[in-house]
């Protein structure tokens, strides 16, 4: 795999023009945690997701966990910043994780918006998206291209 730099090059070539600073594959997500301590994963899926589905299995340093919403219900999380700011520094390099790439994105523009400046968006999240009968885990994400994960 690539450099720290060169997969954050090619990161931010893929998110031109987006209000965060840009977007890594799953396979480049773990590539950049095992390279550089100063990246950090933000999983910002539910606990009960994070519970019930499973969670990346990466080293505790360089993983996080904030709520961009709560369950039950999905009302936003009103403690997003408060929390993010008890994971992550200002200087650290953030990836944002969530079920299927939606919710990271948001969290990573808020992120931005809030002072980080190198939040990306992990594509195709955890599960990715759903297939032809309605399951996920089968197209995208990052159980789909075997990173190592735990289930609940």
């Amino acid at each position: 795999m690539n450099s720290t730099d060169e997969i954050l090059d090619q990161a931010r070539n893929r998110g031109a023009g987006l209000p965060y600073a840009g977007a890594v594959t799953p396979q480049e997500a773990f590539a950049l945690v095992q390279n550089d301590p100063k990246v950090k994963l933000v999983d910002v899926r539910t606990n009960a997701e994070r519970d019930w589905i499973g969670r990346v299995a990466i080293p505790e340093a360089q993983h996080g966990a904030v709520q961009w919403s709560l369950y039950p219900g999905g009302a936003p999380n009103p403690d997003f910043a408060g929390q993010l700011q008890q994971v992550a520094d200002k200087d650290d390099v953030l990836l944002f994780l969530c079920r299927s790439g939606v919710r990271s994105r948001h969290a990573a523009r808020v992120a931005t918006e809030l002072g980080y400046d190198k939040a990306f968006d992990i594509l195709e999240g955890f599960e990715g998206d759903r297939d032809g009968d309605g399951h996920r885990k089968t197209l995208g994400g990052w159980c789909k291209a075997g990173l190592p994960w735990v289930g609940a």
